[in-house]
């Protein structure tokens, strides 16, 4: 609230706050996030041929479960009951979600599965904002993503379902993670969801594997994948939920697929067409607005 001296003042420059610092810290490790998914994910598929998205999937949650708990180093003995109900919850949505996008992508594609995937994070924008501003910001952003990755028609239910699934996942991510966020110090509370999420794939990566045997390559495709699209995103994710209201988060994922379409124009010599820029800027122009006018 400005004083009386303040308001007298012609000209009021902003000034920087601790609150002000923290969202822009949390808009930087969202977009690091972000990106960093986006590169493994394009290394990840790679390794698709020769051991399949299951494979691919459990590779990377052990891959993320080994580094998250050598970094955040859990006191599993020391939680309480309050604080392992979401560590558990998020790690049963953390490996539900990997394995449902990923199997819907192989059944109707990255365009359409992206596109249904991303109402979990509008669903969480729309309903928890109260500014009218950011309803706009999310259908813009919305549209932006429906054009960019053109989904196609598909009689393929079950992948419709498992990108759906995905979708709910994504909500629960957000919201989950935000939540032990609060509830542990540190990255603990992570390290522990990304290794019971690790056990979850013990079973499945066993059979792929054996059914698949993967070569060097595959594996360590699969490997980069799970820091660059596990670890570093799932660490990432959860001091940003710290700074940034859940509501922000959601509609920031809406670069995802901006990111997406410029790794693999750089990665994969993927070219982008006039509609794409288009909706790129659609997308960018959603959020800087949604920055530019968050209120305290």
């Amino acid at each position: 609230m400005q004083t009386t001296a303040q308001a007298r003042q012609p000209v009021a420059l902003p000034v920087p706050t601790a609150e002000n610092g923290g969202r822009y810290a949390g808009i930087a490790m969202m977009f690091g996030s972000g990106l960093s998914n986006q590169v493994g994910a394009a290394i990840g598929s790679l390794a698709f041929p020769v051991i399949g998205p299951a494979g691919v999937v459990a590779v990377r949650q052990w891959i993320a479960a080994v580094a998250l708990l050598a970094v955040g180093r859990p006191r599993l003995r020391a939680f309480t009951r309050r604080q392992w109900q979401p560590v558990l919850l998020l790690a049963a949505v953390f490996a539900t979600m990997n394995l449902s996008l990923y199997s819907a992508i192989d059944r109707i594609g990255l365009g359409l599965a992206v596109t249904l995937e991303f109402l979990g994070p509008l669903a969480v924008a729309l309903a928890a904002s109260r500014r009218v501003v950011d309803l706009g910001c999310a259908v813009a952003a919305a549209a932006g993503v429906v054009a960019l990755t053109r989904p196609q028609p598909t009689t393929d239910y079950v992948g419709i379902g498992l990108a759906l699934l995905a979708a709910v996942c994504w909500a629960s991510y957000i919201l989950l993670n935000r939540s032990v966020g609060r509830r542990l110090p540190g990255a603990e509370g992570t390290a522990a969801s990304a290794g019971l999420s690790g056990l979850l794939f013990v079973p499945i990566g066993i059979v792929v594997l054996i059914q698949h045997p993967p070569t060097p390559a595959a594996l360590g495709c699969a490997a980069a994948a799970g820091i660059l699209s596990s670890a570093v995103p799932f660490l990432i994710d959860m001091l940003a939920l710290r700074r940034v209201p859940a509501h922000f988060f959601g509609i920031f994922m809406s670069i995802n697929p901006v990111l997406a379409a410029v790794v693999g124009l750089v990665f994969l010599g993927q070219n982008l067409q006039v509609l794409e820029w288009l909706s790129i800027a659609a997308i960018v122009a959603a959020n800087v607005v949604s920055v530019v006018t968050a209120r305290r």
